[in-house]
């Protein structure tokens, strides 16, 4: 039997580790060749520790462990030529592309006066900014190959205002809106666009050094916490579901799915 997504060209961002790993393995474990993207830098004002280029080769071993193929090079998604560069040299060498999973991105947990310019200025452009790069420069490509899907990793934070990350809440639902726009204007040359909203993941962003930053705010701003809690009976999510996820909107089983937001929060949005 094929696999869901078996001759398909997928390109994934933020795929070093956690999240992006993970859906450029699900993907490739049905059937698809992988194009693959990470900063592998040192991060300013993240409080967990960033992917390295280490990081990104074992992607590739497991990807290659498949029998797939798989282009992986080191890049931000800020910066556009860097982008296209990749993009450009892996549809050269894989052919095409089909699936664009938008997943790169960052958080910095800080209350609404501690924020800075910086911090804002870096949560946008990598969180929003780095997802329209994204689709601006892999859209033409689907466009030549027939259509195609695109994923972009938002958040339960893209649909409701949690605390204390008020730059992450800003860019998430941006990039919601950029799915608005670009499935609309996609659509008639049969590309969908989607946004995919997980609660929290175990990741190395969900990590206990990112995670102890919220004690004291929770704290000192009691009545914010529910809004963190679950409505099923789980701290978080694995990343494997979310890509499962990833796998359903990039396969010809959601054909027809398109500009709607995807949630995999186990409730988290309902409260």
């Amino acid at each position: 039997m094929a696999g869901r997504v078996e001759g398909k060209v997928a390109f994934v961002t933020g795929a070093a580790r956690g999240q992006g790993r993970s859906h450029a393995l699900r993907l490739a474990e049905e059937g698809a060749d992988i194009i693959a993207v990470d900063l592998c830098d040192h991060i300013p004002n993240v409080a967990y520790q960033s992917a390295t280029e280490e990081d990104l080769a074992e992607t590739v071993r497991q990807i290659e462990a498949l029998d797939r193929r798989i282009i992986a090079r080191k890049a931000d998604v800020r910066d556009r030529d860097a982008l296209k560069a990749v993009i450009d040299e892996g549809v050269a060498e894989l052919g095409k592309l089909d699936i664009v999973v938008a997943n790169a991105g960052i958080v910095v947990i800080a209350a609404w006066d501690d924020t800075s310019v910086e911090v804002w200025d870096q949560t946008i452009s990598t969180n929003l900014t780095g997802v329209w790069n994204t689709i601006q420069l892999t859209a033409p490509h689907l466009i030549a190959a027939g259509g195609g899907s695109m994923i972009l990793t938002s958040s339960a934070a893209g649909i409701k205002g949690l605390p204390f990350i008020s730059a992450y809440v800003a860019a998430k639902h941006g990039v919601v809106g950029l799915m608005r726009a670009y499935a609309t204007e996609l659509a008639e040359h049969m590309i969908r666009v989607n946004t995919l909203h997980p609660t929290g993941v175990n990741t190395p962003m969900a990590d206990p050094s990112t995670m102890a930053v919220y004690g004291p705010l929770l704290e000192a701003h009691p009545r914010v916490g529910a809004m963190m809690t679950n409505l099923l009976p789980i701290d978080m999510t694995e990343p494997r579901d979310q890509s499962n996820a990833v796998l359903f909107l990039a396969s010809d089983e959601a054909r027809y799915v398109t500009s709607m937001e995807f949630t995999v929060d186990a409730g988290n949005t309902q409260y």
